[in-house]
């Protein structure tokens, strides 16, 4: 969960986020969204892919990304949890 939380912690990475829950988008198509290198797009994917947060999927030469809120739900069941103790 702190790697959840690391990942939600940069305003581009909610961003990006944001980005993927309209529609699967490839590095290139996320990357054209920012005024950011695409090395620096391509560590902020790292960190979501690793925080459970995207799903990279091949496609021919391109890699896609897709928003994948397991880890999302899994956080906020955890926080639900937490709030109603009793």
């Amino acid at each position: 969960m702190n790697k959840l939380f690391k990942a939600l912690n940069d305003p581009t990475r909610r961003q990006i986020l944001n980005l993927l829950k309209e529609k699967e988008l490839s590095a290139g198509e996320i990357a054209e969204a920012f005024d950011i290198s695409k090395p620096s797009i391509s560590h902020h994917l790292e960190l979501l892919k690793n925080a459970g947060l995207v799903s990279p999927e091949r496609n021919g030469q391109f890699i896609i990304y897709s928003l994948d809120t397991t880890a999302l739900e899994e956080a906020t069941q955890w926080l639900f949890d937490l709030l109603n103790k009793n």
